[in-house]
């Protein structure tokens, strides 16, 4: 099925996801294949918890076996949080699609998002 009409929909579901980080791609939010929704992501925000190592992350939109980069080894400093997505930069996840983040340390970032589940 093709992603609904966000114009007529009939149902929106707000909801947050949270995931401790690891060194393998884990998707965060996901919308499989048939599902009938698009998910709408509002925000995405990565924080490190160590208190004296950076660390380094990667999330991509996974689509049809293929990783697309949103971020790229991208430095979290110690003690620090980066906004990756925020509201007027929202991405849709089709069906199929997967948001998936990956972490240079185990136990180091922390990642908390904000999307919707939208259907006809």
């Amino acid at each position: 099925m093709a992603a609904p009409n966000i114009i007529n929909v009939s149902s929106i579901y707000a909801k947050t996801a949270v995931q401790a980080m690891t060194t393998s791609a884990t998707s965060i939010v996901s919308n499989p294949l048939s599902s009938g929704k698009v998910i709408k992501v509002n925000s995405l925000i990565v924080g490190n918890v160590d208190g004296s190592n950076a660390a380094t992350m990667n999330v991509d939109l996974f689509r049809g076996g293929t990783a697309y980069r949103i971020a790229f080894t991208v430095a979290v400093p110690a003690d620090t949080t980066i906004v990756v997505i925020a509201k007027d930069s929202a991405i849709y996840l089709e069906e199929g699609d997967d948001l998936r983040l990956t972490a240079s340390a185990n136990g180091d970032l922390e990642a908390v998002c904000s999307y919707e589940e939208i259907s006809e």
